[in-house]
């Protein structure tokens, strides 16, 4: 299986990719996520990556308070997501990052298994964001079947993180496989 780091900087880039297709009239545009759109998912994603150094370092919700809520993106919403980016990946290259104890909101968890969440977040939404400005939806197979690897076939969270898992035929294809762990249909 192909390094957890590596697989996060392809997740990264899969979604930078279309972050840097986003076309001024898009921001308002519907994304497959249904209360989301275009500027919003940008602003969700971007707050994932600005809590990343902060929870690598030890911090805890509660410290954080609401200091990475509401709109984070600014006037610049690019360049906000590419430094947020940069600051996250960042942290995660930094010698231990896998191994420290992060203080999650739903309790401690191993950093490895953050940064899977996190691997796998980008890559998803970086799918949603495909479909909702009209670039290419294809993921790098090999992040992909990585992903649905780690999942073992189970939803990542239905019904509190995404929708139900919708069925697909046998043949389906990774990305179909994974998609549709997460309620979205091809």
């Amino acid at each position: 299986m192909t390094d957890l780091l590596e697989l996060h900087g392809q997740a990264m880039a899969e979604f930078d990719r279309r972050v840097r297709a986003i076309r001024v009239t898009q921001w308002g545009d519907p994304t497959p996520c249904s209360d989301w759109d275009v500027h919003d998912l940008l602003n969700h994603l971007t707050g994932e990556q600005l809590w990343v150094p902060f929870l690598l370092a030890g911090g805890t919700m509660e410290e954080a308070g609401d200091r990475y809520e509401g709109d984070v993106l600014g006037e610049e919403p690019v360049a906000t997501w590419e430094v947020a980016s940069r600051e996250s990946r960042s942290a995660w290259l930094q010698p231990g990052a896998l191994e420290r104890t992060v203080h999650l909101s739903f309790g401690d968890a191993p950093g490895e298994l953050y940064l899977w969440q996190m691997t796998f977040d980008l890559a998803v939404h970086a799918w949603d964001m495909a479909r909702a400005i009209g670039a290419d939806e294809k993921l790098d197979p090999g992040l992909v079947e990585s992903l649905v690897d780690w999942l073992g076939g189970q939803s990542p969270g239905a019904g509190a993180l995404f929708a139900p898992p919708v069925p697909v035929g046998d043949d389906a294809d990774a990305q179909t496989r994974l998609l549709a762990l997460t309620g979205r249909s091809v």
